[in-house]
C-alpha cells in the first residue's frame, strides 16, 4: 500500500483531486478485505459513513476548508458514537448502543470528519497487548503472531494497516503510546484535561485521556486542533495554550533545545535493538544543535505499584455500574444480589475481575490507609520528580517500551510481566503530563518507539518537536508487509 497521511489527503481533498466519498469507500473496502488478518474492527455502519462523506463533499464543493473535513477516522470502542454499538471490548454491555456522541466525536463530526468504524480494544481498556477483548485478540500488522499493544490495539492497527489516516484511542497508563510504538505510528497523550472525557467510558477517571493516533505529528495536529478546548460537560477539561499554532504546524527549532534523558529509563532491561534506535534518535537531535543531559527521576521505581493501586481503586468504583440492572446483558436470577453477581461473573473477563478485586481490596476498611492513601502520596512524589527535571530541561526523551512487540500469548498468564510493559509510560500518566510516542526505527524487523515528555500544557510544543524529528527522518513512513486479502471479509 502507499503511505497514507492525513496531511496528503487533506491537500488532495482541497484540490478536488479526490472525493471524501471515494476516500471513505476505499477505507471501508480495505477494512472488509484485510481485517480478517488482524481483528482490529468491531463495528461499522457503511451507509451512514458514506452519507457523511457525501455531506463533506458538498461542503468542499461549496468552498469550505477545514483540518479534517472529509477525512476518515476510526474510533476506539469505548467512545460514544450515537447509534453505534458500544462494547468496550466486553460482553457485559450486550447489544447496548451509544445514545449520544462523545464530545471529541461530536467536534470531529462538526468539522466534517467521517467515522468509518469502531476499533477493537482490551476489555474496558484494561490491557497492554490487545489480547484481553471478549471478541478475540488483535494482531500486529508487522507480524500477526505478535501483539499490537494495548489497550488501543485496534486504533493503532487501523492507522498502521491503512484503514484510515486518523484514529482515536484512550490512554490511562500508556494505551495509545504502547500500541503506537509496536505498530510504527505516532500518538499523543495530552495533558490531563486537554481533551474532553465526556462520552469516554470511564476506567480510572484521574488518569484517563482521549488520545489521537496517526502516521505523523503533522497529522495529529489536524485532529487535535479540532477536538481540544474546554467542555462544559467535563469539569476537568482545560483550554490549552498555543493551539492556533496547529493551524500550520511548523517544525520546532532544535538548536538549543534541552533534552533530558532519565537515568532510570536507560538502565538494564532495554533490548539492544531498542537502545540502538534510541541512540540514533538522540544523534538526530544533537546533530541539529539540541543539548542532551542526564536527569534523575528517583521515585520511578514506585510508579508501577502506585499506578496499579490508584488505577484499580478507581476501576472498582467506575465499573460498579455494570451490574445487569440498567443496561447491557443480564443473567436471570432469583434475587437482586444473585442477578448482579452472576451477570458480572458471566460478562466480565479475568483481567477486569482481577483489577476490580484488587481495587476493592485497596479501598476496603483496614486497607485504604495502607494502600490507596499511600499510593496517592507516592503519586505526589513522582509528580515532583518531573517538576524538578523540567527546571533543568525543556523536554524528556525516553523509550516507550523496554522491547519490541512480544508474541501473542507470551504474557497472558503472567500479569506482572504484562504490567511491566508499561513501566516507561505510567509515571507520566500519574503526573498528568503530555507525552508523544513516535517511530524511531526497526529492531529485528519490528518497530521501536520513542517518547517525548513535556511539562503540563506543552502539547503544541511536543507536536512541533516531533514534527522537526520526523522532518529529519523517515521512520514514520515505514509500512508493514501487505497481508493476504481476507477470504470472508467482514
Amino acid at each position: 500500500m502507499a503511505v497514507i497521511t492525513a496531511a496528503a489527503w487533506r491537500e488532495n481533498l482541497d484540490a478536488g483531486d479526490i472525493s471524501s466519498e471515494a476516500l471513505v469507500g476505499a477505507s471501508l473496502a480495505r477494512i472488509r478485505d484485510l481485517d480478517g488478518n488482524y481483528g482490529a474492527i468491531l463495528a461499522r455502519d457503511e451507509v451512514r459513513s458514506l452519507a457523511l462523506a457525501r455531506q463533506a463533499d458538498a461542503r468542499l464543493r461549496a468552498g469550505e476548508r477545514g483540518p479534517v473535513l472529509g477525512l476518515p477516522v476510526v474510533l476506539k470502542d469505548n467512545l460514544h458514537w450515537q447509534g453505534l454499538p458500544l462494547t468496550c471490548g466486553s460482553r457485559i454491555l450486550g447489544d447496548y448502543r451509544a445514545p449520544y456522541d462523545a464530545t471529541v466525536v461530536a467536534r470531529l463530526l462538526a468539522a466534517g470528519a467521517v467515522p468509518v468504524a469502531k476499533a477493537a480494544m482490551d476489555e474496558f481498556a484494561m490491557g497492554s497487548s490487545g489480547e484481553f477483548s471478549a471478541f478475540g485478540p488483535t494482531r500486529n500488522p508487522w507480524d500477526p503472531t505478535r501483539v499490537p499493544g494495548g489497550s488501543s490495539s485496534g486504533s493503532a492497527v487501523a492507522v498502521a494497516a491503512g484503514y484510515a489516516p486518523l484514529a482515536l484511542g484512550s490512554d490511562t497508563g500508556g494505551s495509545v503510546r504502547l500500541p503506537a510504538a509496536f505498530c510504527n505510528v505516532t500518538a499523543l497523550k495530552p495533558t490531563y484535561g486537554g481533551l474532553s472525557r465526556h462520552g469516554l467510558t470511564a476506567m480510572a477517571s484521574s488518569l484517563d485521556q482521549v488520545g489521537p493516533l496517526a502516521r505523523s505529528a503533522e497529522d495529529l495536529a489536524l485532529a487535535f486542533q479540532v477536538m481540544a478546548g474546554r467542555d462544559p460537560l467535563d469539569s476537568t477539561s482545560i483550554d490549552l495554550p498555543d493551539l492556533a499554532r496547529l493551524a500550520s504546524l511548523q517544525p520546532a527549532t532544535l538548536r538549543g533545545l534541552r533534552i533530558g534523558l532519565p537515568a532510570e529509563y536507560f538502565g538494564e532491561g532495554l533490548e539492544p535493538g531498542v537502545r540502538a534506535c534510541l541512540e540514533a534518535a538522540i544523534r538526530s537531535f544533537t546533530d541539529q544543535g539540541a543539548e542532551v543531559q542526564e536527569v534523575r527521576l528517583p521515585h520511578t521505581h514506585y510508579a508501577i505499584d502506585t499506578y496499579y493501586l490508584v488505577c484499580t481503586s478507581e476501576v472498582s468504583s467506575n465499573l460498579s455500574r455494570f451490574d445487569g440492572v440498567r443496561y447491557g446483558s443480564r443473567v436471570a436470577a432469583d434475587t437482586l444480589p444473585a442477578l448482579i453477581a452472576q451477570t458480572r461473573d458471566a460478562g466480565l473477563g479475568d483481567e477486569v475481575k482481577r483489577r476490580i478485586l484488587l481495587g476493592t481490596f485497596c479501598l476496603s476498611k483496614g486497607s485504604y490507609d495502607a494502600f490507596y492513601l499511600k499510593a496517592l502520596k507516592a503519586r505526589t512524589l513522582i509528580t515532583r520528580d518531573f517538576q524538578a527535571a523540567f527546571a533543568e530541561v525543556d523536554v524528556l526523551l525516553t523509550p516507550v517500551s523496554p522491547g519490541v512487540a512480544f508474541p501473542l500469548g507470551d504474557r497472558t498468564q503472567d500479569p506482572l510481566a504484562m504490567y511491566l510493559a508499561d513501566a516507561f509510560t505510567v509515571p507520566t500518566s500519574l503526573a498528568g503530563l503530555p507525552c508523544l510516542a513516535m517511530p524511531a526505527g526497526l529492531s529485528t524487523g519490528l518497530p521501536v518507539g520513542i517518547q517525548l515528555v513535556g511539562p503540563i500544557c506543552s502539547d503544541v510544543r511536543l507536536l512541533e518537536i516531533a514534527h522537526a524529528f520526523q522532518s529529519l527522518t523517515s521512520h514514520h513512513l515505514a509500512l508493514p508487509p501487505e497481508p493476504p486479502r481476507s477470504s470472508h471479509g467482514l
